[in-house]
């Protein structure tokens, strides 16, 4: 069974798709919406769940304050669902389901496309397949670094198996943190400053 942990629809169960997805335990969710607590990035965030499946990660956020979630699951029974979990939660005007690649709709994701708002997305979760080419994650992350996306401050969420290489960060993005939880491998990136300042929750800093 997969629940919201906390927030206003905290321990509220979600449906998950039968097959095709692999959820993200609720002790690797409290750890990541712990940093993101740490990190001060969630209450009014726009946040975009790429691999989405039930929803789990957007409308964690969505139940700890996020203003908008745009669920986007290349699955379509999976897709269908997020919608019913977002509709049983009575977030239909928080939260959005596509169905659509994550190589597709991170391409389109400027705010001149129309999906980001003016400011870009301020949380990004990426939760795909174990054994996704590290090429086809290396072209999602590389679209997201694409001016605009990204709000000033922005965190990127990577969950990939602690057998995977470190992720292939695009150039307008950098990794600031990496915790492992069982056979699952957590990664954090922002935006690139390019004044060089010093990343807010750096490497070795603590957080969850």
């Amino acid at each position: 069974m997969t629940r919201i942990v906390a927030g206003r629809f905290g321990g509220r169960s979600l449906q998950v798709p039968p097959k095709g997805t692999r959820p993200t335990s609720d002790r690797v969710r409290e750890a990541i919406f712990s940093r993101l607590d740490h990190l001060d990035v969630l209450d009014g965030a726009r946040v975009l769940d790429l691999y989405a499946g039930s929803g789990a990660l957007g409308l964690e956020a969505a139940s700890r304050g996020a203003a908008a979630v745009v669920l986007v699951d290349a699955n379509r029974r999976a897709a269908d669902v997020a919608r019913r979990n977002v509709a049983t939660l009575g977030l239909q005007r928080e939260v959005r389901v596509v169905a659509d690649s994550a190589e597709r709709f991170a391409a389109g994701a400027s705010p001149s496309a129309g999906t980001a708002g003016a400011s870009g997305y301020d949380v990004v979760f990426l939760d795909p397949p174990y054994d996704l080419a590290e090429d086809a994650l290396a072209t999602v992350l590389a679209h997201l670094a694409a001016p605009g996306v990204l709000a000033a401050g922005a965190v990127v969420v990577v969950e990939r198996s602690t057998r995977s290489p470190e992720p292939v960060w695009p150039a307008g993005m950098e990794a600031f943190a990496r915790k492992d939880y069982g056979e699952t491998a957590v990664h954090y990136a922002e935006p690139a400053d390019p004044a060089g300042a010093a990343a807010p929750d750096a490497p070795g800093a603590g957080g969850a």
